[in-house]
């Protein structure tokens, strides 16, 4: 409730968090991994929502209620996947039929319903730390991806849309799940960046998802595809909660609240209170749902936990970081495939194929040339030698130096290109300190 001891602790951590090792979560084990949480064969009281589609995938109506749920199976996504394929071999083929297959027909709609509205179609391949028993990484794996998993997230969608309508007609107070379009500048970043590798991004045209769909598309026949995708997704803004409602643009909703995760997510928990107390479902009308002194200060809860989800992505982000370095320390002097993930003043950051980790190339490493950093087309460009690293470029490494307690790696640039593997050479494995003192050269002659 509201107010309480358990409510102020859930507000101040704003949700959960996940490490490689651990969860940290939002509510209470005794809460989140138990009793509000699905076991098989268990009832758990819930807040539902009934979803009428056609088989368009059009919204019909919708209805939010109290209810009584016992979980069938706690099936996987593989299992259900499986089950949809008919390749389902396990203790829960009976819900096979009248269980996942009006699922995957009502998913089928739902496809249909988001090829129509283009949200922005951006699915970069995500990886997993794998820990063996004393804590240490045992590899890691790319998470695969099932239709399985996009039921789930477009059935997630459309219950967050229902619940951002409702809240809306009945004029209830609540925070948005607010995703603003990509300012300017860094559309004009990546138009260049697009139109640099020979494809076009017209000018003047109003940037909506769907613009940005057909890059990804233009480029995903080329090789430039995780050039183009690196460069769109650092296009976007960061996505935060508010309780104006200022749209959705990666997934082109008008309205969007977060409903769905109220035992991990704070967010979620205001919407499920906004809820019960505009649609009376609470066990005292009037009182239960969300309190006049919470609705009262909104806007700084909204900029609280959008904080707090920042803070929670870098933690989450560092730990794995770490993981990888100390995983990657026994390679060192290894040769690896990547691509340019990032480009600064001072190098070139390269994400692995192999494991996903992310390391830096020292601009000191690159030869003997001064190189100038282009933030606008995200590149670095040799002063003398013409040669241009931008982001996305495929290139080949060394790992010179693993630190586990930062989760720093250091590579040196063996090739990317003709000139690359020529510059490489030249610069050997100690860094290249030639180009650096020419470097500095360059700099001081500059102040002068």
């Amino acid at each position: 409730r509201p107010g309480t001891a358990l409510d102020r602790e859930a507000r101040a951590r704003g949700n959960s968090a996940y490490f490689p090792d651990r969860v940290v979560p939002m509510l209470p084990d005794g809460l989140s991994g138990d009793l509000c949480s699905l076991h098989e064969g268990v009832d758990r009281p819930c807040l539902g929502v009934r979803i009428v589609l056609d088989k368009a995938g059009h919204k019909r109506e919708h209805a939010f209620f109290r209810a009584m749920m016992r979980s069938a199976g706690s099936l996987t996504y593989e299992d259900a996947q499986a089950m949809a394929d008919g390749t389902y071999d396990g203790p829960h083929d009976a819900l096979a039929e009248p269980v996942v297959a009006p699922l995957y027909a009502a998913y089928r709609a739902l496809v249909t319903a988001r090829e129509r509205r283009q949200p922005l179609d951006l699915d970069l391949p995500e990886r997993r730390v794998v820990l063996n028993e004393a804590g240490e990484v045992e590899s890691i794996r790319l998470r695969e991806r099932f239709d399985a998993h996009r039921l789930i997230e477009e059935c997630m969608v459309l219950a967050n849309v229902c619940a951002a309508e409702t809240l809306e007609g009945k004029r209830t107070d609540l925070v948005y799940r607010v995703h603003e379009p990509p300012l300017e500048e860094r559309i004009e970043s990546l138009r260049e960046t697009v139109r640099s590798i020979g494809l076009s991004f017209a000018k003047g045209q109003r940037i909506a998802p769907s613009v940005l769909n057909r890059a990804l598309r233009e480029a995903a026949k080329t090789e430039f595809s995780e050039t183009v995708s690196i460069a769109v997704l650092r296009a976007q803004t960061q996505a935060y909660y508010s309780p104006e409602n200022l749209g959705h643009f990666g997934l082109n909703l008008a309205r969007y609240a977060h409903f769905t995760s109220p035992i991990r997510r704070y967010a979620d928990l205001i919407v499920h209170r906004a809820l019960i107390s505009a649609l009376n479902l609470g066990a005292n009308p009037g009182k239960d749902g969300l309190s006049a002194e919470e609705a009262a200060r909104l806007d700084d809860t909204a900029k609280h936990i959008s904080q707090a989800e920042r803070k929670a992505m870098l933690a989450e982000r560092d730990s794995t970081d770490r993981y990888l370095a100390a995983y990657m320390e026994k390679r060192i002097g290894a040769e690896f495939e990547g691509l340019v993930s990032g480009v600064a003043r001072f190098g070139l950051f390269v994400k692995l194929d192999e494991t996903g980790a992310d390391g830096l190339v020292p601009v000191s490493s690159l030869g003997d040339d001064y190189y100038h950093h282009d933030p606008e087309t995200g590149t670095l460009k040799g002063d003398r030698g013409g040669r241009v690293f931008r982001l996305g470029q495929r290139v080949t490494v060394r790992l010179e130096e693993a630190v586990p307690l930062t989760g720093g790696l250091r590579f040196t640039l063996l090739d990317g290109g003709a000139t690359g593997e020529r510059t490489a050479r030249r610069s050997g494995r100690d860094g290249g300190g030639r180009g650096k003192g020419h470097a500095r050269a360059r700099r001081a002659k500059s102040r002068r």
